[in-house]
């Protein structure tokens, strides 16, 4: 019997607000169970707005502990009634000044797992992530869930295939990129990099992508959230660029095998030679 497992992207519009923009998601979390989706990623700082459209220090208050906050507490009471396995892209607080771009994961059973801190933190025109985050300081975690192993990265770090990488030597066979990335900056890479990154590191990638213009700034984000196989090809179709939707499909475990054992990537690293790539 082929494994096979069944997962899933939220992506959403803005609601007006956090406890409403909370709402949304877990209805169409729930929409994804129903569905038999196994595995579930909402999008980047999924309960706010994309707030670094601005620089103003209102927002910090949107931040909070992971765990041990509300939404940790009600995402993991979610994945135990749901028996899915959550990835919650948030804004958490360590402690005062010490903030991140961070996901957390939790099992099909409730059981926090851990959580991944955004690693490359953009600061250009519209994007002012430096303002808000420092940089993810765990390295790339890769969480053992029920549907097997599973990484995060998220947003900006895709155009780095360092982090990339360090999720397939760990063991990742899946990997989620919540994102809030807008139409007019880097649409024409959408299509690209993850599917290149499915294929150079030989597993599926979940892209989630924001939908909608939010107050903040005057471009929309454009949606089109979906699954790449290790091959680079799109499994169904990706999602509405202009609605909130679920995208749920069939991921074919069994594929990795196969793919690994044709282009034998990981055998043939040269580590020897790399050196260069990390001097200072």
């Amino acid at each position: 019997m082929p494994e096979i497992v069944r997962a899933a992207l939220v992506q959403s519009r803005w609601t007006g607000d956090k406890d409403s923009m909370i709402k949304a998601s877990v209805e169409l979390a729930r929409e994804a169970a129903a569905q038999g989706a196994q595995v579930a990623c909402f999008q980047e700082l999924f309960y706010g707005p994309y707030f670094c459209q601005v620089q103003e220090t209102e927002y910090f208050s949107l931040a909070e502990p992971v765990p041990g906050g509300p939404v940790t507490e009600q995402m993991s009471a979610l994945a135990a009634e749901l028996g899915m396995v959550l990835v919650v892209p948030v804004f958490e607080e360590e402690q005062a000044g010490f903030y991140y771009n961070t996901a957390f994961v939790v099992d099909a059973d409730g059981t926090y797992l851990g959580k991944y801190r955004k690693t490359h933190i953009p600061q250009v025109h519209g994007f002012w992530e430096k303002y808000y985050f420092r940089p993810g300081n765990l390295g790339y975690p890769v969480f053992q869930t029920a549907v097997g192993p599973i990484g995060v990265y998220i947003c900006y770090d895709r155009h780095f295939p360092e982090g990339w990488r360090a999720l397939g030597l760990a063991g990742a066979r899946l990997v989620f990129n919540p994102s809030a990335t807008s139409r007019s900056l880097s649409q024409y890479l959408w299509r690209l990099e993850q599917p290149a990154a499915a294929v150079a590191n030989e597993y599926f990638i979940g892209a989630i992508n924001r939908v909608g213009v939010e107050p903040l700034g005057d471009d929309d984000f454009y949606g089109s959230s979906y699954f790449v196989d290790p091959r680079g090809q799109l499994v169904g179709e990706a999602a509405s660029d202009r609605e909130s939707a679920i995208v749920v499909r069939d991921l074919d475990m069994d594929q990795l095998v196969e793919v690994r054992q044709t282009w034998a990537f990981y055998r043939d690293r040269n580590t020897a030679a790399y050196a260069s790539l990390v001097a200072p």
